[in-house]
């Protein structure tokens, strides 16, 4: 349950941390610039989520901003859906479905081996359509213009993958997730990964950061709760 006294006059001022739940479409500085706006204060974000992907943002104030760096390198937890047989060029839904695959052949005991095979330190290349910088740009502005770019890997330590529940339909699979993951981890990427151990395809449909460290998303604000305290501030 998230507690409103952060949200004091002078808890701000002297530095404090904000749980944020993001909804989805809004990008992270979308929410830092809104929060800055309401509050008036110096504040910034410790990890940034995708416009598709909802859940657990860390907001600092103030002095606190100084410790962002210490909130990034925490691990994060996640959960989300996987789709097997369907992928798009930004692996999630901000592109149209550009490959099928048939997915018949898949059977649900490889759909868990796959996931176990994730499991570890490993080198990850981020995708294209990121935030990634690359010459000082960010990687998605070069997607969005069609053009192609060289990332380097990166290594990562995936410590957690477990499969909740998987889901077959006419065209494709779902396969419910959580995973617990370093820094820096992309999950679109393992989502891209995840269908070509397969030798199939595979795009990310949902995705909700549950955790950062010890921070829950059950303990953060809504933006709804939060225009409740400052209803004159509008994105």
């Amino acid at each position: 349950m998230f507690n409103p006294d952060i949200l004091q006059a002078e808890n701000i001022k002297n530095g404090t941390v904000i749980l944020f739940h993001k909804p989805q479409t809004w990008t992270s500085f979308d929410i830092v610039n809104y929060v800055r706006k309401a509050l008036n204060t110096k504040i910034g974000h410790a990890g940034t989520l995708d416009p598709l992907a909802t859940g657990l943002l860390i907001l600092c104030t103030e002095k606190m901003t100084k410790k962002i760096e210490q909130f990034q390198d925490l691990d994060k937890e996640y959960t989300g859906t996987i789709v097997i047989g369907k992928t798009t060029p930004s692996f999630d839904l901000e592109t149209e479905i550009s490959e099928t695959k048939p997915v018949e052949n898949i059977e649900n005991k490889d759909l868990l081996q796959v996931a176990q095979q994730f499991i570890g330190k490993q080198q990850q290349i981020a995708p294209l359509f990121s935030a990634k910088k690359i010459d000082g740009e960010r990687a998605y502005h070069k997607a969005r213009r069609g053009e192609s770019a060289e990332i380097t890997a990166r290594e990562i330590e995936i410590k957690q993958f477990e499969i909740s529940d998987i889901r077959r339909n006419n065209d494709s699979i779902e396969v419910d997730f959580l995973i617990l993951c370093t820094k820096g981890t992309y999950i679109r990427a393992i989502a891209r990964d995840f269908g070509l151990k397969l030798n199939n395809v595979a795009y990310l449909s949902k995705l909700v950061r549950t955790r950062i460290g010890d921070y829950l998303l059950e303990n953060a604000i809504t933006l709804e709760k939060f225009r409740e305290f400052f209803p004159s501030t509008r994105k």
